[in-house]
């Protein structure tokens, strides 16, 4: 190999470690919000990922007794207090948001920062042809959260998304869409 080449793939390395220590999240509390949308069912699907430097203060929320373990009962109960920070309603109706999936990262990961808790919420929905207004706000978890929403693309031809209106902030959110 010429001495052009090993230099090329030297930089290439330096630049990829570069880029996965960048990757951690620091002082924020990433809260990451997708929608996806059917006729039956409409599931939010979160994505909590605490920075370095909050990521004590989230995990105190959740080791309620403080012995280092999350036990399953303590991630039951932090998915829950998720839940009532936030709001979902459709065409002005409040409907509640159903726990079914969350899944918790190691201690580790959490404290490095790439650790990713995943909450699943499911509305049940009987929707039919017309119209519809969702409106989703996420109250958050302190003043170091950052938040992101977004529609997934529906799988079912039918439904046509018809406009997506944000905060700044992206805490609260709103859909607009229709079923032929």
């Amino acid at each position: 190999m010429s001495l052009g080449k090993k230099g090329l793939l030297a930089v290439i390395a330096l630049m990829t470690s570069f880029s996965s220590a960048s990757a951690h999240r620091l002082d924020e509390y990433l809260q990451a919000t997708t929608i996806d949308l059917a006729q039956d069912l409409i599931t939010l699907h979160l994505r909590l990922t605490p920075g370095v430097e909050v990521a004590e203060r989230v995990l105190k929320q959740i080791d309620q007794n403080g012995n280092g373990i999350l036990t399953p009962q303590e991630q039951h109960a932090y998915a829950l207090q998720v839940a009532k920070g936030l709001s979902f309603s459709l065409n002005g109706k409040t409907l509640p948001l159903r726990l079914a999936i969350s899944t918790f990262p190691a201690i580790a990961e959490l404290k490095a920062g790439t650790g990713v808790i995943s909450l699943q919420f499911n509305v049940q929905t009987f929707l039919k042809r017309g119209s519809y207004h969702l409106a989703y706000l996420n109250h958050g978890s302190g003043p170091d959260t950052v938040w992101l929403v977004n529609c997934l693309v529906p799988h079912d031809p039918s439904l046509h998304i018809l406009g997506q209106k944000r905060s700044v902030d992206q805490a609260s959110y709103a859909l607009d869409f229709l079923i032929d």
